[in-house]
């Protein structure tokens, strides 16, 4: 309370004489021990403070010279420096570590003797003066320091220093420096919240005892891990929020499964393996989770529950599948929130709301800091097509990364100080103190809820086995895991505060312990065992061996000449930049008899018939709005103000949205973030586009661990779509190759497709057939590779109207320009792509006939088309060799995946050969002059009548 309000003066001033001495007698007893005085005594201290006059006297021997000493200056702002290096530093001296050689850290940060300062000179200045919201009891200097190092070097310290919103640093301050930032529990609530604590020990406890060196990644040392998801649970579902979307690593997850989640116990035990020839099988009636046919590890599964509150409002919690690659779950979990929140009916950008969603990602601590996918998805974190309104990030701290020590994993003083950059507050909490790590969840998520950013809890314990129970960490750790060893569990300490507390006896733990211990085990005793060896494998789901032609992509010519229509209308007063008239002025008449639609303009019309059928897209990328190679233009932006226009978002009756978004610079962060939101709205077709194919591979890991086996894995289906610009160009290595044959190596189970399409309808129709996918369980990802620069605007890619109108997609094409006779083909080439295009173009150019060549292009490679090639050389009688056609280099490319396939067709006498470039370990020259020399050859080398190439 404020010593000069009225209240507090007017009561202060009816005190005189010798009464005024007791009072100072009393009120000193009253700071060191509030409860050494007589209660009713108290309760004045606790309202109005200290005796008034005690305040005035200690201003007046300030003010006792008229003006102040140098000393008195110098005095008074070093006491200011130390108050915020306390703010600022307290965090070096506070008492987060459990264990390890920073257990009793001291900082001469936070030391009065580095500013020059004694107590005697704190005690001679006034704590208005350093303080203006000093608590009633805090009377001078010293009192301030002694009361801001409770908040800031105790269990709990906080780091916002490095937040620039003036408002987000006041609010910050104000809840810790006024206790709200504190949660205050009754007798019942540390009775269940030590039951919870024991709950977690003894089930870790019991698979340690039980499946004696199975891994399992045990939480033992961060369990207050479990109770903080509780209280975001809790506060989430009291303000009717409708999901909890988390993502977590290893450590702890079977914990959180099991506690958080709601995954039946049973079934966590089922999965570890009794006995070499045996497995446990659930109880009858235990919840099944469903995953995909090969299935994965215990420890990288996800689970669904669904919290109904008092009202009948339901939280959805969702912890999302995450492989070994430990943070690049994170982005993923990000992109399933914000499809949550994202409301996609309308057409325009969707309308997000971010009160839908909660992400919540628990990170490692060596990887927080190590792993780059983890800057990747902070910085996503503000950027409008990205954010969520704010996560809520926990670092489960276990001091140690596998056996690596912090000194040799991080360069940074936290594992927590990659966020500082993204001015994300931190808090330090230490794992032993659970009521601390509550009062941390409480902080944040309020937080979260009043400004809509980003918070982050640094989970401060240890880890009490190895990195997976099976290595041994004295081995490289002696210290430390002699200290642990000796350090009681989180709940033995927690179980001791409150005996000390009075809160309860130790029989009351001891039989905490004892029933969890007897309930595990009723569990476990009640779980059957069948042979290994009768148990069937399980098999891909009879809906991805369907044939994808039976979809019809055909739209009317009436439907296209309206789409069109308002995607070439512009805005009253909207003044498009001039060098896109003569662009727009060809695309008005791209339906018109004898003209043709280029691949931009193929593209829009592809999309907007998308949305017409009330299919919402979103498509993001590096410069995607305009496109790389400037051919796209979905979004304008007027030559005199920059205000943008996205044509799609106006097309008539469509109830639909079109989120079309520039990404950062960022491959993995992005596109883990975009199959994250596949996954959860699979009504949308979502889209990414590389800004050169190769690119894609500074996402490698979201391509193999999750878009490409997650269906097999755990059962997760996208139909996300990847574009993948793809073409040599002379335009050296790094500019030429998608990596074609990574994707089809990696193509198996028909897990998606991989097509290399070389015309706008083909485009158009396979676009179409992947939007036509949506929520079936034929759906599957798609890998497309698309043209650059010198194709996007060629004629001999373009499509006139009855191409839309009619047909579909084709996985075999014919080469357009080459009249044949089937009857007379001695040799067929076979290529895909931008190679195709060249040998179209010197076939052209060449006198001779070729009545003896056939030339097919492959434009659906994986699911491999063998049904229609087939048919095609079927009607070949004299065929006398295959030759498989590509730019990239033998190695490279398509051809070690299509060559089995091949083989298996030919027939009597037929041979195989390839032709291109051979083995490299480079994709491509660098030299444009050279590329084009090497390109020549290859096409005079597929088209020379006499035999060459390599031979099968």
């Amino acid at each position: 309370m404020a010593q000069n309000d009225e209240s507090t003066v007017r009561f202060w001033g009816r005190f005189h004489g010798p009464n005024m001495g007791y009072v100072e007698e009393q009120y000193e007893l009253y700071k060191v021990d509030p409860q050494a005085v007589d209660p009713s005594i108290k309760e004045i201290f606790d309202q109005y403070g200290a005796p008034i006059w005690m305040h005035q006297r200690q201003i007046s021997m300030q003010e006792g010279s008229a003006v102040p000493s140098e000393n008195d200056v110098k005095r008074l702002t070093s006491a200011m420096k130390l108050v915020e290096a306390v703010r600022r530093f307290g965090n070096l001296e506070a008492n987060i570590y459990p264990v390890g050689r920073n257990k009793n850290r001291e900082s001469s940060l936070v030391d009065p003797n580095t500013y020059g300062l004694t107590e005697a000179d704190l005690q001679q200045i006034p704590a208005s003066w350093l303080w203006e919201k000093a608590p009633s009891h805090v009377e001078n200097g010293l009192d301030v320091i002694k009361e801001l190092r409770k908040y800031y070097t105790g269990t709990i310290t906080y780091e916002y220093d490095h937040v620039n919103s003036q408002e987000e640093r006041e609010w910050l301050l104000e809840k810790i420096e006024t206790e709200h930032a504190t949660v205050s529990l009754s007798a019942d609530e540390k009775k269940q919240l030590l039951a919870r604590l024991t709950d977690v020990e003894g089930f870790e406890n019991f698979l340690q005892k039980t499946f004696v060196g199975q891994k399992r990644f045990s939480i033992e040392g961060l369990e207050a891990m479990v109770p903080m998801l509780d209280h975001i649970v809790k506060y989430a579902s009291q303000d009717k929020i409708e999901n909890i979307m988390m993502g977590m690593a290893h450590r702890g997850r079977l914990s959180v499964l099991a506690h958080v989640l709601g995954k039946p116990i049973d079934k966590i035990f089922s999965e570890f393996h009794h006995s070499p020839n045996k497995e446990l099988i659930p109880s009858e009636g235990s919840k099944g989770i469903n995953y995909g046919w090969t299935g994965d590890v215990k420890y990288h599964f996800g689970a669904v529950r669904e919290v109904t509150g008092g009202d009948v409002a339901t939280t959805k919690i969702m912890m999302a599948h995450n492989p070994s690659h430990l943070e690049f779950v994170n982005p993923v979990v990000e992109g399933i929130a914000r499809a949550a929140q994202d409301e996609r009916t309308e057409p325009g950008y969707p309308t997000q709301d971010v009160t839908k969603a909660i992400p919540v990602v628990i990170h490692g601590d060596a990887a927080f800091i190590g792993e780059g996918v983890v800057a990747e998805t902070l910085n996503l974190s503000g950027l409008p097509g990205y954010k969520t309104g704010g996560t809520i990030h926990i670092i489960a701290n276990n001091l140690v990364g596998y056996t690596t020590d912090q000194e040799d994993g991080r360069s940074t003083t936290y594992a927590s100080d990659l966020a500082k950059g993204f001015e994300i507050p931190v808090i330090h909490v230490n794992a032993d103190d659970p009521v601390a790590c509550i009062s941390a969840i409480k902080l944040a998520y309020e937080y979260r809820q009043a400004f809509h950013k980003d918070f982050l809890i640094d989970l401060v314990g240890y880890r009490r086995y190895g990195h997976n129970e099976m290595d041994e960490p004295r081995v490289t750790q002696p210290k430390l895991y002699e200290q642990i060893d000796q350090h009681p569990t989180a709940a033995n300490v927690f179980a001791s505060k409150l005996v000390d507390e009075g809160v309860i006896v130790e029989a009351d733990f001891a039989k905490m312990v004892e029933n969890r211990e007897k309930e595990l085990k009723h569990i476990y005793d009640s779980m059957s065992e069948q042979d290994a060896s009768k148990l069937e494998p399980q098999f891909m789901p009879d809906a991805l061996n369907h044939d994808l032609s039976e979809f019809e992509t055909a739209v009317p010519l009436e439907v296209l000449d309206n789409l069109n229509e308002a995607i070439n209308a512009r805005p009253d007063g909207f003044k498009q930049f001039k060098g896109l008239n003569r662009v727009f002025k060809r695309r008005k008449n791209i339906l018109d008899e004898g003209s043709f639609a280029e691949w931009g303009a193929a593209e829009a019309l592809t999309y907007a018939t998308i949305l017409h059928e009330g299919i919402p897209i979103r498509i993001t990328g590096q410069d995607t709005e305009r496109g790389t190679f400037a051919h796209r233009h979905l979004v304008l932006h007027d030559a005199d103000t920059g205000e943008k226009y996205c044509p799609l978002h106006h097309l008539p009756e469509v109830k639909a949205s079109f989120d079309i978004r520039n990404s950062p610079l960022s491959e993995t962060g992005v596109l883990g973030f975009e199959y994250g939101y596949s996954i959860h709205s699979p009504e949308t077709l979502v889209i990414w586009e590389a800004q050169f194919g190769d690119f894609s591979n500074a996402a490698q890991v979201i391509f193999d661990q999750f878009i490409s086996s997650a269906r097999a894995k755990w059962g997760d289906i996208s139909n996300m779509v990847m574009l993948l610009p793809h073409g040599y160009e002379g335009q050296g290595p790094e500019h030429s190759s998608a990596r074609l044959e990574r994707f089809l190596q990696l193509s198996a189970e028909n897990n998606w497709t991989v097509a290399n399409v070389t015309s706008a309808a083909q485009f158009f129709h396979l676009m179409r057939r992947q939007a036509a996918l949506k929520g079936r369980e034929e759906a599957r990802p798609l890998i497309m590779m698309t043209p650059k620069s010198g194709l996007l605007r060629s004629q001999r890619i373009a499509s006139t109207a009855e191409e839309f109108v009619h047909g579909k997609f084709e996985p075999i094409r014919n080469q357009p320009n080459l009249k044949v006779s089937k009857k007379n083909a001695k040799r067929l080439i076979i290529g895909s792509g931008k190679v195709m295009i060249d040998l179209e173009e010197e076939l052209e150019k060449s006198e001779e006939k070729y009545d003896w060549l056939r030339v097919l292009r492959m434009e659906q490679i994986y699911p491999f088309p063998k049904k229609e090639l087939l048919q095609e050389l079927k009607q070949l009688p004299n065929l006398k060799e295959i030759i498989w056609l590509q730019e990239e280099p033998k190695n490279m490319g398509a051809w070690q995946f299509v060559h089995e396939y091949l083989r298996e067709l030919l027939e009597g006498e037929q041979k195989l050969r390839y032709v291109g470039r051979p083995d490299r370990s480079s994709p491509a020259v660098g030299e444009p002059n050279i590329h084009r020399i090497e390109q020549n050859q290859i096409i005079l080398e597929a088209i020379n009548p006499t035999i060459g190439g390599d031979s099968e």
